[in-house]
């Protein structure tokens, strides 16, 4: 068994950070379906802007409205504007063809982007 990516919304920008609110991610209900994403699942988020990476959950946000807000803590390590990844895992046996999406700068589906494994192995 083995942790795979199985979910990945790739530059999201952060549209809030909420220090107040109790913990988590709020994501757009639209792009946590594209991805297969579900409400209260762990994350790892990494920010393209300052490299900051922690875990949370995800607490589904408005359908449409583009939210991507930073609630609790994480508001200390990711601000509103940053650019981030948000990736969700699986323990599988076998590999896993996952769902990758790429957002505009207001958090809108762009298209879909394939993760093709890299090979170590020379071609020599």
């Amino acid at each position: 068994m083995r942790w795979l990516m199985r979910s990945k919304i790739h530059n999201a920008t952060v549209t809030e950070a909420n220090l107040a609110y109790v913990g988590s991610i709020t994501i757009d209900e639209d792009l946590i379906d594209l991805v297969g994403l579900w409400a209260g699942e762990r994350v790892l988020v990494v920010s393209n802007t300052s490299g900051a990476r922690l875990e949370t959950y995800i607490i589904a946000g408005e359908r449409g409205s583009g939210a991507i807000c930073m609630n609790g803590a994480a508001a200390h390590l990711i601000g509103q504007g940053e650019q981030i990844i948000i990736m969700g895992f699986e323990l599988a046996a076998q590999p896993i063809s996952p769902k990758v999406i790429l957002v505009n700068g207001h958090n809108r589906f762009v298209r879909f982007l394939s993760e093709e494994p890299r090979s170590t192995v020379s071609a020599n």
